[in-house]
């Protein structure tokens, strides 16, 4: 089985496994899973830290092992405006929703009382299957100085 013992940085052309975890399971600080190769894979990540899209793990051996979002049950908020948008931003952020921020949308894991809420400040709602990878928070350090044990 591979472990991850820290993350890294992968040059461009180098050859890399994926693994493909949800969101919940990119929280984890321990969690076992397997590669898209089918390779047993572990991670031992500091508590708190949360895996990013593209993050990469470097496991023992020497691989290297891109992290990949999983596509899951997401809500997509759109706003005729900008204004009308971070108010959304504004009150999901009051209720601590996980909350991915693009310029022209908001995402959050499905859920049909955000959804009537947002839909009341007069935003649209559109139910899909995408990626999900949110901010990682104000009081989190970036992501640059976790390592795995």
């Amino acid at each position: 089985m591979l472990e991850s013992h820290q993350l890294s940085h992968v040059h461009e052309g180098e050859a890399c496994l994926e693994v493909i975890a949800s969101f919940e399971e990119r929280q984890k600080s321990r969690y076992r899973t397997t590669t898209t190769c089918g390779q047993d894979l572990g991670w031992f990540l500091e508590r708190g830290y949360v895996l990013r899209d593209n993050d990469i793990l470097l496991c023992s051996d020497g691989t290297k092992v891109r992290v990949r979002c999983a596509d899951e049950s997401v809500s997509d908020v759109r706003a005729e405006d900008a204004l009308t948008l971070l108010r959304a931003a504004y009150h999901l952020g009051n209720r601590h929703v996980p909350l991915q921020v693009r310029c022209d949308f908001l995402r959050y894991q499905r859920d049909h009382v955000l959804d009537d809420m947002v839909q009341g400040l007069g935003l649209s709602v559109s139910h899909t299957e995408a990626p999900f990878d949110p901010e990682s928070g104000a009081y989190s350090g970036g992501h640059s100085h976790a390592h795995a044990h």
